[in-house]
């Protein structure tokens, strides 16, 4: 009797019918992922430049429409409402000044997406926001100190972030801010943000305050505190980061700056003044960080 030949192989499970082949060729290698990139289900959004938004032909009815656009559970009607708050902001700004602080709420909220076009399409528009608004988002009528924080808070977050298209636009809404807004009141919100647990978060915020003293005049930084000013730029010298350590060094040569632009003998008048206000330690650190 004949024997039936038996296979070794085992009997093939019904997954291995479902199972994709392997791609050959030289074409055929899959894509690592990159973190800086914009994920490809994004590609379709166009990020628009401010320059190339065009005025609405109706800004009192997309102002009705906007909030409710901006809270939309479809993240591409999201991105057009918030290209339609960048237009409104950039070309009809009277028009979102009475629900500026309901949708910088929204605004934030879309900052805190994970995805990649809802995010940087909100940091744009927080930065044409500033540009638009300026001082006014520092009134307490206009919007809330709270709703204020929140936003310095996640333009921080993003700054700090991996994703290196985020981050960008991140730091340009953070300069935006600043070029847009009077240094002294700017400073107090940014005050606590070096002193904060996280240092991305901290490298971010002493590079806007570097930025805010480089701009204000010695009274400013006298009626904020110069001295205070000095303390903090010192103890950002010894952080973590570069960053907040090349901050630092940028704002105690602008506070030098500032300080002896009328003195004669400006490191004389610097050391003095060091030596009177600070710690030993501190004195000798101010002044071997200051142009000789």
């Amino acid at each position: 009797m004949a024997l039936r030949q038996i296979d070794n192989a085992l009997p093939p499970t019904p997954s291995d019918h479902h199972r994709p082949s392997k791609p050959s060729g030289p074409n055929s290698a899959m894509p690592l992922n990159d973190e800086n990139a914009p994920p490809a289900a994004d590609a379709a959004i166009d990020y628009i430049a401010s320059q190339d938004l065009q005025p609405l032909t109706d800004p009192d009815l997309t102002v009705l429409g906007l909030v409710e656009g901006l809270e939309s559970k479809d993240w591409i009607q999201i991105c057009d409402s918030l290209n339609d708050l960048r237009r409104l902001a950039i070309h009809h700004s009277p028009h979102l000044l009475p629900v500026l602080e309901n949708v910088i709420v929204v605004t934030v909220k879309a900052m805190k997406n994970p995805r990649s076009a809802l995010c940087k399409t909100s940091i744009m528009a927080a930065s044409d926001i500033f540009t638009a608004f300026g001082d006014t988002m520092l009134l307490e009528e206009t919007v809330t100190a709270e709703t204020f924080d929140q936003l310095l808070l996640q333009l921080l977050l993003k700054a700090s972030q991996d994703k290196k298209f985020v981050c960008e636009e991140a730091d340009r809404a953070l300069k935006s801010m600043v070029g847009s807004m009077t240094p002294l009141p700017l400073l107090r919100k940014l005050q606590k943000y070096v002193a904060h647990s996280n240092p991305r978060i901290r490298a971010k915020a002493a590079v806007s305050v570097s930025n805010c003293v480089s701009k204000m005049g010695l009274d400013g930084a006298k009626e904020f505190g110069l001295v205070s000013l000095v303390q903090t730029a010192l103890k950002l010298l010894n952080d973590r980061l570069p960053e907040a350590r090349e901050a630092a060094r940028s704002m105690l040569v602008s506070i030098y700056d500032k300080f002896t632009e009328n003195e004669e003998q400006k490191l004389e008048s610097w050391q003095t003044f060091c030596e009177t206000n600070l710690t030993a330690i501190q004195a000798l650190a101010a002044i071997k960080v200051t142009p000789l």
